[in-house]
């Protein structure tokens, strides 16, 4: 088991971007639409998610070892009275690292986030078939609340 109490929380540099895809890749289903082979798209979408200051991704390190990420949007917004949301995606933890507690850390540590910055709500998503991923969202308090949808733009389109 890995101690959280030598893990720190920081801001993704492009040098993580390896070990960040390669936690993307370590599932079951990140293993069928990731690929540290090629990392030009992962290279574009990390300088886009960078210079934006409403996104934050973030590493959880490890005596310089990379062992877990997450992305952290502030989504500003009209309704709830302007309130802002964050949105936490991409939550990963390295298969040696899981069972420790570091993901709970790592949830935690955005939530302590988006209270810094007056958020009303955080929200995630979570792949339907992620049932023990659904169980340890609602130990730490979460709800599922909505139903979501998905449309694929990179297919033919609808009716076609």
């Amino acid at each position: 088991m890995t101690s959280t109490t030598a893990v720190s929380f920081r801001r993704a540099t492009r040098a993580d971007l390896p070990a960040i895809v390669a936690l993307l890749a370590d599932d079951v289903l990140g293993s069928t639409r990731e690929s540290a082979g090629d990392l030009s798209p992962y290279e574009a979408a990390f300088a886009e998610i960078d210079r934006d200051p409403q996104h934050l991704l973030l590493v959880a390190d490890r005596a310089g070892e990379v062992v877990g990420t997450a992305q952290l949007t502030f989504l500003p917004g009209l309704s709830h009275q302007g309130a802002t949301r964050a949105q936490i995606e991409a939550v990963r933890i390295g298969s040696a690292a899981r069972g420790a507690g570091l993901g709970s850390a790592l949830i935690g540590w955005c939530v302590q986030q988006a209270r810094e910055r007056g958020c009303s709500v955080v929200q995630l998503t979570s792949n339907a078939g992620r049932e023990d991923a659904h169980r340890f969202y609602e130990r730490l308090g979460f709800h599922p609340s909505h139903v979501g949808f998905k449309l694929p733009l990179d297919g033919p389109p609808a009716g076609a």
